[in-house]
This record gives C-alpha cells, sequence and structure tokens, in this order.
C-alpha cells in the first residue's frame, strides 16, 4: 500500500467520527475528522512524514510549520520523513514571557521558505491566520499542505492568502464519501 491510500486507511479507521459536532468555524456538522487520532500512530505518522517531506522537497522548503495543535504533528512528520526543514509552530498570539515570540522552533533567517501545514481544514481560518504571522515576520510561502481537506472552500481561501499552491493530501471525499452532505 502507498503511503496516501495508507494515510487514507488509517484516516478511515481511526480519525472518523460520526455524530454532531460544532467545528471550529462554528459551524455544526455530522461528522468530526479528528486527524491526530490517525497521524499519532506509527502507520499514520510515517505515511504523512512521506507525503509532507515529497512536498517539501519538490517546493524547495526550508521550514515546515503552522498554527500550533494543527500543525504540530504535520510538521514533525515532515522530519521523520526525511525532509531537510526546520520544524515550527505559530501561537494564536506572542508568548508575553521568556522569549516573547509567536513563531516557535529554531529561528527563522530573513525570507526563509516556508511549506504550510494543518491537519484538517474546513475554512481555512487558522491557516490564514499563520499564513499571516510568517509573512508578516518577513518569510516567504512557498505552498500550503493539509491532512485532509473538507471541501468546504477553505482551500481557495488558503491558497489566496499564501499566494502559493494549496495541497490536500486527502479530502473528506477519500475518507468518507457515503457522508450525508456529500456526492458519494
Amino acid at each position: 500500500m502507498d503511503a496516501h491510500s495508507t494515510l487514507v486507511d488509517e484516516l478511515r479507521r481511526h480519525a472518523l467520527v460520526i455524530g454532531r459536532v460544532t467545528l471550529t468555524s462554528g459551524a455544526v456538522a455530522e461528522y468530526y475528522v479528528d486527524a491526530k487520532r490517525a497521524i499519532l500512530r506509527p502507520r499514520g505518522f510515517r505515511a504523512l512524514g512521506e507525503l509532507v517531506a515529497d512536498q517539501a522537497r519538490r517546493l524547495g522548503a526550508s521550514a515546515v510549520g503552522g498554527m500550533t495543535m494543527g500543525a504540530d504533528p504535520v510538521a514533525c512528520a515532515s522530519l521523520a520523513g526525511g525532509a531537510d526543514v526546520k520544524a515550527f509552530f505559530v501561537r494564536k498570539e506572542t508568548k508575553q514571557h521568556g522569549l516573547s515570540r509567536r513563531i516557535e522552533g529554531p529561528p527563522l533567517d530573513p525570507g526563509e521558505r516556508c511549506l504550510m501545514v494543518e491537519d484538517v481544514v474546513t475554512t481555512g481560518g487558522s491557516t490564514i491566520r499563520a499564513i499571516e504571522a510568517v509573512l508578516e515576520a518577513g518569510h516567504e510561502i512557498v505552498g500550503v499542505v493539509s491532512v485532509l481537506d473538507r471541501l468546504a472552500g477553505g482551500g481557495e481561501r488558503i491558497a489566496a492568502a499564501a499566494g502559493a499552491p494549496y495541497v490536500a493530501l486527502t479530502t473528506i471525499d477519500d475518507v468518507y464519501p457515503e457522508r450525508p452532505d456529500g456526492d458519494g
């Protein structure tokens, strides 16, 4: 089984939760994808690492990261997958103690080529906030990768905000094609 098929299988088996939930955006859905349940297991993490590292190499990224929590396992997987990058995490707010940083991890050099990552995209709001922080810090965005896109329009908004290509490694059509709001 290739990395993509493995990731889809792991998301189906471990991350898909059927039932009414309120999403980060405030929208109510009849299912939830808790990607961390799949990507923080050996098979899912290995598959994700291979896929994200491939994207980092393809785009010439020198750093991989995004908004903390959603991006944390994805950025770390890129390192485990062999990408020669720095991993970083963007806080929602600048830390008020210690080094008072908003972008955590190894210091990013001016103009660093950043691949932004996220676990699940619905509206794209948190990813866009992370993109804005990275651009404000003077870095370049070379692309954006999500583990799963719920196909609610977030990908288009993310690509526009980043001024760079957006790639969803999987979509809800891959993981839950028979969902009530889907075409399958």
